[in-house]
């Protein structure tokens, strides 16, 4: 996969993450930080993260792979831009190994739940088929969440 950064997200896209951080920043309301992240793949990349006009891949012996935070992430750095934040994955995530329709994936999602739940950013990449036998990976380094 292509070095790919996750889009920074619209104001419409942002209300579970705003709500969370907002929340656990200045009320007594305690979050629960994230300990693992699941990220997902998509056929058609979605236009906000409640996944309207998104398709995750399913079947095939899909699933969501998971990322623990504590260790699967880089340490938070500053973007070249010098005014963005971002992190990376730190170890190669690879999907299952496809075993009865192939599928073209377009997106990548960060979910706080292996099924359903929350999509925390998307990111539309370069357009790869993977076909049955074939596993699809994204590399170290190659997942980059930029706020």
């Amino acid at each position: 996969m292509a070095n790919s950064t996750a889009k920074p997200l619209a104001d419409a896209q942002l209300n579970w993450l705003k709500g969370s951080t907002l929340a656990s920043a200045f009320t007594s309301f305690a979050a629960n930080p994230l300990v693992t992240v699941y990220v997902g793949l998509y056929t058609t990349t979605p236009t906000t993260n409640a996944n309207l006009g998104g398709t995750e891949v399913s079947g095939s012996s899909y699933a969501r792979q998971p990322i623990t935070c504590a260790t699967q992430w880089s340490a938070i750095s500053l973007n070249a831009d010098n005014i963005h934040d971002q992190i990376s994955n730190s170890a190669v995530i690879t999907f299952p190994v496809v075993t009865t329709t192939p599928y073209t994936v377009v997106g990548v999602g960060l979910f706080d739940a292996v099924t359903t739940g929350n999509e925390l950013f998307y990111q539309a990449v370069t357009s790869q088929a993977v076909s049955v036998g074939n596993q699809y990976q994204i590399a170290i380094g190659a997942l980059i969440v930029e706020i």
